[in-house]
């Protein structure tokens, strides 16, 4: 199940800041913990931007398959399918047109960014993660785009 901004509490003075976003790129955030994903979408709100979020690998294709989007933050570590067996499958499905791939881990062992990389991520962030840390991130995407 897709939720937005608007579905994970956040205070109404966000949610108007949301609203009146002008920025049309668009993120999924594919995380399935509620604490983490809650903390995300508040970091890509408060940067200006639209962002929906889903649980997990799964779901992350189904709201592809409705919704375009430019960016995707990929948790790694996911029930039902992780992020980067989503990735591999993104990569297949929208090869020429895909979204970039952002991983967002907890795991920042030496070889996890190369097997995020060679899954079909384009970039990695460690958990947990900063706000200028995700912004600079989410800019490489949009200057790449």
């Amino acid at each position: 199940m897709i939720s937005s901004p608007f579905e994970v509490g956040v205070s109404g003075m966000i949610k108007k800041s949301c609203q009146n976003s002008g920025s049309s790129f668009r993120i999924l955030l594919v995380e399935d913990d509620p604490s983490n994903r809650k903390v995300t979408m508040l970091m890509l709100v408060h940067l200006g931007y639209r962002a929906d979020a889903v649980a997990n690998g799964i779901e992350a294709l189904q709201a592809m398959e409705h919704q375009t989007y430019d960016v995707v933050l990929m948790d790694v570590k996911m029930p039902e399918m992780d992020g980067l067996e989503a990735t591999r499958i993104i990569r297949q499905r929208w090869s020429n047109d895909g979204p970039r791939i952002i991983a967002i881990t907890a795991y920042a062992l030496k070889g996890d960014r190369e097997k995020c990389l060679e899954a079909g991520m384009d970039g990695y962030l460690p958990k947990p993660i900063w706000l200028d840390d995700l912004r600079m991130a989410i800019e490489t995407c949009v200057r790449l785009a």
